[in-house]
């Protein structure tokens, strides 16, 4: 072999290393600041979502703050969100959901929409109206005591786009003809509600669905409370826990985003693709259980339930994916 022969290979080898060096400087760039920013900002939803607010009443927390300000609680609407009907959906909702549920009693629960494609558009009484709720399982607790035999207790923790507002709604299903005295109840087709005070939320655009972020959390004869936080705003409300005994009966979850109440329907665009993460704290580190026809609200939307998936450790969650 010549040498200009040598000296060709030996250039050709060495053009070969330093596109390969060039590539894999590419591939180990550091990230962009609109990736480190969008990562710090979803590191502090989550973590503004897990911390208590300091007392009763309704607060706000602006990114990177993880200290709640106190704010005006306002009145919430006096609309139901209904609970499930015997028959079930074909779309999500209306029992046609997962829920993640527990062996033991969990304390709190964290909803999230970490993949949103092809969301263009969502309509119910008009554009962008809609609820995202996080809800319990219907439990037997002292709150039906007074009410009639097969009086189930219900929590949702909502957030209404249409009337701004994020608050819990307490039921007493079945309870009975005449709702308990003083209190505040509503009476609806031999059932019982009311609201906790709310937190004034601006109306969101569904194309911010993916910067959403819903939690719970009971704390027995303490509150419950409320976190909603959107981008680089945090909202929260509280209530007192023994309004209808969250603490003492919670083992299952549905969260989802469905109509804005009355068993309303939230349509998307052809083309939507929602994935639905829940994660739970029950003090373990196991897996949630999936459970397929486990939704308790009566509201629906027009996509389709996929495959769910569960995982343990120090975040237990179950997470689905929903299509048009």
């Amino acid at each position: 072999m010549s040498k200009t022969t040598v000296r060709y290979i030996l250039q050709i080898a060495g053009a070969a290393s330093l596109v390969g060096a060039v590539s894999l400087s590419s591939a180990l760039a550091a990230p962009t600041a609109d990736e480190v920013e969008a990562s710090a900002q979803e590191s502090w939803r989550e973590t503004i979502a897990r911390i208590p607010a300091p007392a009763e009443g309704c607060f706000r927390a602006s990114y990177p703050s993880t200290n709640w300000v106190a704010t005006d609680c306002v009145t919430a609407a006096d609309r139901p969100y209904v609970p499930r009907s015997l028959a079930l959906s074909e779309t999500v909702g209306n029992g046609n959901d997962y829920a993640a549920g527990v062996s033991g009693i969990m304390t709190s629960a964290v909803g999230t929409f970490p993949t949103v494609k092809g969301v263009t558009s969502e309509k119910d009484a008009g554009a962008n109206v809609y609820s995202i709720q996080l809800n319990s399982n219907f439990m037997t607790t002292a709150a039906c005591n007074g009410g009639a035999s097969g009086c189930q207790s219900w929590e949702q923790f909502v957030y209404s786009s249409s009337e701004e507002q994020a608050f819990m709604q307490y039921w007493l299903i079945n309870y009975g003809s005449k709702c308990p005295a003083g209190g505040g109840w509503n009476a609806f087709d031999g059932s019982c509600y009311k609201n906790s005070a709310a937190v004034s939320v601006p109306k969101i655009a569904i194309s911010n669905l993916a910067n959403m972020k819903l939690s719970g959390t009971a704390v027995a004869k303490g509150n419950d409370t409320l976190v909603f936080t959107n981008g680089t705003e945090a909202y929260s409300t509280t209530g007192k826990d023994s309004v209808v005994d969250l603490a003492t009966g919670w083992n299952s979850a549905e969260f989802n985003i469905i109509g804005d109440g009355g068993g309303s329907k939230a349509t998307f665009n052809k083309g939507s693709s929602v994935t639905v993460k829940l994660a739970v704290d029950d003090g373990s580190s196991d897996a949630p259980t999936c459970t397929s026809n486990a939704g308790t609200t009566g509201e629906t939307n027009n996509l389709t339930l996929g495959t769910c998936t569960t995982a343990g450790g120090s975040t237990p969650y179950i997470e689905f994916t929903e299509t048009d």
